[in-house]
């Protein structure tokens, strides 16, 4: 046996539950695609990392009529958390039951807010969130503060939310994952830069999966991590009901390992995608495959970019990356359309370099320009669960992704809202742009959880229900995506599951550590 626990994937999810297992004793071996993501100039560099794509994925997957696209995803120490723009927000305890969209109807989850409240908090901790409850009007209750205090608005920001004010909103400071502190800027080990927001931390002071769970877990001596270690393949017994066997390409080429327990962290997408290739005699349809239900229900937010431009108003602002606003997220307020538009948050700043490195024609005096006098938002609707949306391996194995938005009205709705009021606000140029199906930094669902095998993969602690010794803890078990940043729920189900996973090895269901 070479682990207690092998777990395939080191991001929000599969980090966090090597750190909340770690202090057990078990023998953990954590397995990695990638490798640490480098650390160098060009972690702050826009045209490294938005124009050349240095810290993405090269590979290609194919859409649902079979064309080609690079997914902007990384494969690294951290998964996407090293790319994540650091947002972490609970879920709306209504976002729990069944919410009725413009679109149609979200799942509804086998477990509500308050079976996820007290790992909320823990991930909060361990991620160094920073935050102000009671200012955003639809959060869920929390037993205490958050952990740190809220990040400070800027100058413009603030008079920003001043003005929002007027118009009758409740802009919040967004909950942010930074390793700050403004009382000592001078030992802070983030220093409020303008490249957090999709660029990884060269000052390593984002609170990401490789800061805040994996390198916390390796300091423990049962703990090991291998890199450059892809897994291709889960092998059953003979009878299906028990993984046996991680099949993996690494430095020594193909090998086989063993484990009692087996969590799958590979993402929404590769996730699935590692369960049809797994597919056997018992498991004829891919592993855990016996709803059906694999790979389907894939979710990943319709989100869009909107710049609002005041011509004769500059925006000196560094760290722009501070406002959320929730107004329209149980209603639009509008009496004609009574459903959900979604969340609103500012962006880390776009700067002239970063527009220059995603739109090279243009010039840059133009794009300096235009970057000195934006502000800069990010509107996240949510989409439905739809079967047809889903993950599907190629005859040669290759990722196919099946993808229609749906619910597009209401993020219209959305777009035009937002649109108007900062033209109320001053801003008379306002530019955006949707996300298409290669924006896959949100993805989730593909393997839903559930009490009822038949319409479920998971059950409600992220076991497969059809074999006893398979886990999965990132977002492929939401049977919703809410809509709202799914990383922080990510945490706190694996920490959920991790607890879980405790004690039955305590129970001796697996064993226990040394194999007593």
């Amino acid at each position: 046996m070479d682990a207690d626990i092998i777990i395939i994937g080191t991001g929000a999810g599969g980090g966090t539950l090597a750190r909340a297992l770690a202090p057990s004793g078990l023998k953990l071996l954590l397995l990695e695609r990638g490798d640490f993501l480098p650390r160098g100039k060009g972690n702050w560099d826009p045209e490294a990392v938005f124009h050349h794509h240095r810290y993405h994925t090269d590979e290609q997957w194919l859409d649902g009529q079979g064309r080609p696209f690079h997914p902007v995803t990384g494969y690294h120490v951290g998964g996407n958390t090293k790319l994540y723009g650091a947002a972490l927000l609970r879920r709306r305890e209504a976002d729990f039951g069944a919410r009725r969209h413009h679109g149609g109807e979200t799942s509804p989850w086998p477990i509500q807010y308050r079976d996820l409240a007290p790992y909320y908090d823990q991930a909060e901790q361990w991620y160094y969130a920073h935050g102000q409850r009671g200012e955003d009007p639809t959060e869920p209750p929390a037993t205490g503060p958050f952990p740190y205090p809220a990040v400070r608005h800027e100058p413009v920001m603030a008079q920003l939310v001043a003005r929002l004010g007027t118009l009758g909103l409740r802009p919040f400071h967004l909950p942010l994952a930074v390793h700050l502190d403004e009382t000592r800027p001078e030992a802070s080990p983030c220093v409020r830069c303008d490249t957090c927001d999709g660029f990884p931390c060269l000052v390593q002071a984002k609170g990401d999966a490789e800061m805040s769970a994996v390198r916390p877990a390796l300091a423990h001596p049962n703990v090991t991590l291998r890199t450059g270690s892809r897994v291709t393949r889960l092998h059953t017994s003979a009878d299906g009901r028990r993984v046996t066997g991680v099949e993996l390409h690494g430095p020594n080429g193909t090998e086989q390992l063993t484990a009692r327990v087996v969590i799958v962290a590979a993402g929404a997408v590769n996730s699935a995608a590692l369960l049809l290739a797994s597919a056997s005699a018992a498991h004829p349809r891919g592993l855990a495959n016996g709803s059906g239900l694999v790979g389907r229900n894939y979710m990943c937010h319709l989100n869009s970019v909107m710049l609002g431009l005041a011509p004769w108003r500059s925006n000196p602002t560094v760290f722009q990356k501070t406002i959320g606003l929730n107004d329209f997220y149980d209603d639009s307020g509008d009496a004609d359309f009574p459903f959900p538009l979604g969340h609103v948050q500012t962006l880390g700043k776009v700067t002239g370099a970063v527009l220059r490195a995603q739109r090279p024609r243009l010039p840059r005096r133009f794009t300096d320009w235009f970057g000195q006098h934006s502000v800069d938002w990010w509107l996240t609707t949510e989409d439905l669960p739809r079967p047809d949306n889903r993950v599907t391996l190629t005859d040669t194995g290759r990722i196919q992704l099946h993808y229609t938005p749906n619910n597009r009205t209401a993020h219209q709705r959305l777009l035009r809202k937002w649109r108007g009021l900062l033209r109320r606000l001053g801003f008379p140029l306002i530019f955006s742009q949707t996300l298409g199906i290669d924006g896959v930094a949100h993805q989730v669902g593909t393997l839903r959880f559930g009490t009822d095998p038949a319409a479920s993969v998971l059950d409600p602690y992220g076991r497969a229900h059809d074999l006893d010794n398979l886990f999965v803890v990132d977002g492929s078990f939401m049977p919703s995506i809410a809509a709202v940043n799914p990383s922080l729920t990510i945490m706190a189900q694996a920490l959920r599951v991790a607890e879980h996973l405790g004690a039955r090895f305590a129970q001796g269901d697996w064993h226990g550590p040394n194999g007593a």
